[in-house]
């Protein structure tokens, strides 16, 4: 999408009669340090910070905050540059931004989730066994490529950190299946963006690099689906719904022909795509990376336009209701000049909560609090 310096920030539109009302959280990728709630005019309500960054979190049902901080920036042994989204941990806030729990295990990325018995779920990478680098199919490679690859890890810990579960994904992959895209790099094989559990408790999984998502069996570590390759192009964010379909960002960087993202709803049980949103025209949405959907209670999907820091709400007739840019920038400043396509307002991922939700419940949610700060970009 063409974006003009000079562009609105903050509230673009809200149809409160079609909306879903709430409070949307959003964090700015890559740097910032904040992570803010907003009410439906856009305004600050509440905000937590953590010195070591915030680059994407989301609200628990005790009203802590559960987040990823920023990129720790050390190079592993032969890996020599970080991959996106490394952090030094997982850390969770109470209400005034207090640290109450944290976890830090090596390269962790992207994605977590709170599990209902209090464990949480992570991902992390690993150097994959060295015999099974060369078997890997597709990319494109370059000199500094590694002797050992690396896969995606998805590890489970207690509340006292004790590991407690396990599931390296090449060991359940298929080498002659799961091939990276060739306009995708050799330093890791899958490169996992999202993390998640459907109402069985299995794995939700998404793929980036093999443009794949898939529901693993949690106890035997098998796929139980598996689809995208020919229909998906980097997508993130898979969601399970309650119908047992599966939402999905399908962000189409590398698609033949035009370049466009659309959100789609495919019922796994026969691949069967039964909801499809697009830009009109379609090149009017796209995020070549990041980004993010869910599905709201009314019916209607939050969409997260991560790349240039655009969430909005449509209905399932595919009307926008509610959108915002987001005018909070990195607080280490742009770094579009650096690397192509990353704008200093991004978004990973947005999430919209009712006002009944629990975490909220009792909460001073007055946007007046931040009355300077809110003065500042509206």
């Amino acid at each position: 999408m063409g974006w003009s310096r000079h562009h609105k920030t903050g509230l673009i539109h809200y149809a409160p009669q079609h909306s879903f009302r709430g409070y949307t959280l959003l964090t700015t990728n890559r740097g910032g340090t904040h992570a803010n709630l907003i009410d439906m005019e856009g305004k600050v309500c509440h905000r937590w910070q953590a010195p070591e960054g915030i680059n994407y979190a989301y609200l628990l049902a005790n009203g802590n905050l559960l987040l990823r901080t920023a990129s720790n920036g050390r190079a592993t042994e032969g890996h020599p540059a970080p991959l996106g989204a490394v952090a030094d941990a997982v850390l969770e806030l109470d209400w005034d931004s207090n640290v109450v729990w944290e976890t830090r295990l090596p390269l962790l990325h992207h994605d977590f989730e709170r599990l209902p018995n209090g464990n949480t779920l992570l991902l992390c990478w690993e150097p994959m066994p060295a015999e099974l680098t060369p078997k890997v199919l597709g990319g494109f490679s370059v000199a500094d490529d590694p002797c050992q690859m690396l896969g995606d890890v998805v590890k489970e810990v207690s509340s006292s950190g004790a590991l407690v579960y396990e599931w390296k994904s090449w060991e359940y992959l298929d080498l002659e299946e799961d091939i990276i895209c060739p306009l995708e790099g050799r330093k890791e094989f899958t490169h996992q963006n999202a993390l998640s559990v459907t109402e069985d408790g299995d794995l939700l999984v998404s793929y980036r690099q093999t443009s794949t998502i898939g529901i693993v069996d949690k106890s035997t570590g098998v796929f139980k689906w598996k689809w995208g390759p020919g229909f998906l192009s980097h997508q993130h964010n898979p969601t399970y719904l309650d119908n047992g379909n599966v939402l999905v960002f399908d962000n189409g960087p590398h698609r033949r022909g035009v370049s466009y993202s659309r959100i789609i709803e495919i019922n796994p049980s026969d691949d069967e795509i039964m909801w499809e949103y697009l830009g009109d025209p379609p090149i009017s949405f796209f995020s070549y990376h990041i980004s993010g959907c869910e599905r709201l209670s009314n019916g209607n999907t939050l969409i997260t336009e991560g790349a240039p820091g655009r969430i909005f709400e449509i209905t399932r007739g595919k009307e926008i209701v509610w959108e915002y840019i987001n005018p909070f920038t990195s607080e280490k400043g742009s770094d579009a000049s650096a690397s192509p396509g990353i704008y200093p307002n991004a978004v990973f991922r947005a999430h919209r909560y009712s006002p009944d939700y629990s975490g909220l419940e009792g909460r001073d949610l007055d946007p007046d609090r931040y009355r300077l700060l809110n003065s500042l970009y509206f």
